[in-house]
């Protein structure tokens, strides 16, 4: 499919075509082969790909909506980190509210190798329920209990590549594909050129699908669900380096 076609599309048409059965997310990703093997000696300690970048001290904020309801994610990249595998992951904090209220707070962990790519070593997250309640669903590290790590952006990509973002069977699931390079969008932050837009599904709910684009320099800009309940997610505001 050419980039030309693909950038056309808008996110129903995404969907039908998704549906349709033009992309299966479990292609080339079986888990019995997905073994990848990192060299803690081939990483950098700078996050700086164009499409991922991940300088400590940076917040972004996002508006959308979510369960029915408004929210707002804070995303920071914090100046701690954590050894995974032998390597040394920069964390991000993402914290979403709901007028004020706290709904889920994530610690996620990144690394970038020296060819550019930038890999998810793990996710501690917790969801916090009526009555005092908690949930740490969708948690998981590489190394411990069958995970592995994944992708979360490549040196160089372009359409149809697809790729693991994280693994751990039955908890965290998530591959994407490349369908558009190049384009534009426009966010409360502004309008946004040269994007990279991505789909994105799961095993863990099979026949969900998302779209995410991405802007140079800054990273995610626009995340919403493409099927099932209304999700939606909009870069609002940037701030520190």
């Amino acid at each position: 499919m050419s980039r030309r076609h693909v950038a056309g599309l808008s996110a129903m048409a995404l969907a039908g075509m998704l549906a349709g059965g033009a992309w299966n997310p479990s292609q080339g990703a079986q888990s019995t082969d997905y073994h990848p093997v990192l060299d803690p000696a081939n990483f950098v300690t700078t996050i700086d790909n164009p499409y991922f970048p991940l300088p400590v001290g940076r917040t972004l904020v996002y508006q959308g909506v979510k369960d029915g309801q408004s929210q707002i994610d804070t995303v920071t990249v914090t100046a701690r980190t954590k050894v995974i595998l032998g390597i040394t992951a920069t964390e991000v904090s993402d914290v979403s509210t709901h007028d004020g209220a706290l709904l889920e707070k994530t610690f996620d962990w990144y690394a970038q190798d020296k060819q550019g790519n930038v890999w998810y070593l793990g996710e501690d997250t917790t969801a916090f329920l009526p009555h005092g309640k908690t949930d740490t669903t969708g948690s998981w590290l590489s190394g411990v209990n069958g995970a592995e790590p994944g992708l979360i952006m490549e040196a160089n990509p372009q359409v149809p590549d697809a790729y693991r973002q994280e693994f751990l069977a039955g908890v965290a699931e998530d591959t994407a594909w490349v369908v558009e390079v190049g384009g534009n969008v426009k966010v409360p932050y502004g309008r946004l050129r040269n994007v990279l837009t991505t789909l994105e599904a799961t095993q863990v709910e099979p026949g969900s699908y998302d779209r995410k684009v991405y802007a140079p320099g800054i990273g995610i800009v626009l995340e919403e669900a493409l099927t099932g309940t209304p999700e939606r997610a909009e870069l609002v505001s940037v701030t520190g380096p």
